[in-house]
């Protein structure tokens, strides 16, 4: 091994202290850079960007993010209700593959109970490519019974499980105030885990939307309460949305068209990343933000390295002189500080990244909590590179002013002090 490594190396074990608490604070700045980048990142893809198996949602007349909040993402309230004849109409239309009808409303322990239809579970499509899979002996509900099927995390979080029962409570989100329905139902069917938002929904047949104690239909432009028993003619239902599956694209210019106009009183939200972009555009200064802090953190870190390195220097002074009188040139006793100020970089770039997988498996946590979307620890992000290189440029830049100071050490002078 080289000399200069030697001494390099001999020095930071001699002020391990120093260099651990240096260490530390590089680590930290570099884990917060990457993953405040990963994070954005895959929280852009996840919303905004996510190869979903259905095209557009149609639903009350109003804000199209918050009809795709609400439907896709199972988050905000419901803008509105749409009639059944919509749903029927905008169902045969040639221009649309699958239509698949929501109804919301209820609650139970604060997941969401969607009325639905079973082609859910046969048909539809939770991401490109992808559909539900029951967790065996599970099946779908059947829709003339109260029976349930539960998302991954309802089963996880709740304690429901195949043969369990509960009551539903209305509103879209737990309260103080709950009330819980009459009416009890059965689950037949446990989901395995898609990683998406569906995995904290609670799927019941559609007509026990309707029909659950407390609830009115307006369809008719009338209050309308169906008796047990008792039919329910189609134009008294009403729906929450429906999520579309079109015949390629130019369908969608053509339905957004038809149904977003004022007189059906409709909104349809095509494509749906361009809706979810809408809010990121909308709070892209809270992640410039995020990002001007953990730059911040970085300049810090690197102040850490040129503050360490620099308060060693009087009591290294007699150090470097007797390197001096043994043959080494300023050169290298400059190149010593320098080397030190790089290794300490990239030492704690390196265990940035166990910091940034510290950050990311909470972050993924919390956010799997609040929405049901899945982030990835160990997602590849071009930060995992550029932050390292970065701290490490920075570090060696660090050490300039201390290998600076060791340059123009006097030999004969700081020996006859000693």
């Amino acid at each position: 091994m080289s000399p200069v490594f030697l001494i390099v190396q001999r020095s930071l074990r001699q002020h391990a202290l120093s260099t651990a608490v240096t260490l530390a604070s590089v680590a930290l700045a570099a884990g917060l850079v990457m993953a405040v980048f990963s994070v954005a990142r895959q929280s852009r893809l996840a919303f905004a960007g996510g190869p979903l198996g259905y095209d557009a949602v149609l639903g009350a007349r109003g804000s199209d993010l918050q009809l795709v909040l609400n439907t896709v993402f199972h988050l905000e309230t419901s803008p509105g209700n749409i009639p059944w004849h919509l749903y029927e109409e905008i169902a045969a239309d040639p221009l649309v593959a699958l239509a698949v009808p929501y109804a919301v409303g209820d609650h139970f322990k604060g997941f969401r109970v969607v009325g639905t239809d079973a082609k859910i579970f046969d048909e539809f499509e939770y991401s490109a490519g992808q559909r539900f899979e029951f967790a065996p002996p599970g099946r779908p509900f059947d829709i003339s019974r109260r029976e349930a099927v539960i998302g991954a995390a309802v089963a996880r979080e709740t304690g429901l499980s195949l043969g369990s029962h509960f009551q539903p409570s209305h509103g879209v989100a737990a309260g103080p105030a709950d009330h819980a329905h009459d009416e009890e139902y059965a689950v037949v069917g446990v989901l395995e885990s898609t990683g998406s938002p569906s995995d904290r929904v609670i799927w019941i047949p559609i007509e026990g939307i309707f029909r659950m104690s407390g609830h009115e239909l307006f369809g008719s432009g009338e209050s309308f309460v169906p008796a047990d028993g008792e039919p329910i003619a189609d134009e008294h239902k009403q729906l929450s949305a429906v999520m579309l599956k079109l015949e390629g694209r130019g369908a969608g210019f053509k339905l957004k068209g038809k149904y977003s106009r004022a007189s059906r009183g409709a909104t349809l939200a095509w494509p749906i990343s361009e809706s979810v972009g809408k809010l990121f555009n909308k709070l892209g200064w809270v992640q410039r933000v995020l990002e001007l802090v953990a730059y911040l953190v970085v300049v810090v870190a690197a102040g850490s390295i040129l503050a360490s390195l620099y308060n060693t220097m009087n009591e290294r002074r007699r150090e470097f002189a007797i390197l001096r009188t043994l043959g080494a040139r300023r050169s290298t006793v400059s190149a010593v500080i320098i080397l030190e100020a790089a290794a300490i970089a990239l030492a704690g770039s390196l265990l940035g990244l166990l910091v940034q997988a510290g950050i990311m498996a909470v972050a993924a946590r919390v956010v799997a909590a609040e929405t049901g979307v899945a982030l990835e620890v160990w997602a590849w992000h071009p930060a995992l590179v550029w932050t390292p290189l970065g701290l490490v440029v920075l570090g060696t830049a660090a050490g300039i002013l201390p290998a600076l100071k060791a340059y123009s050490t006097d030999v004969a002078l700081t020996l006859a002090r000693t």
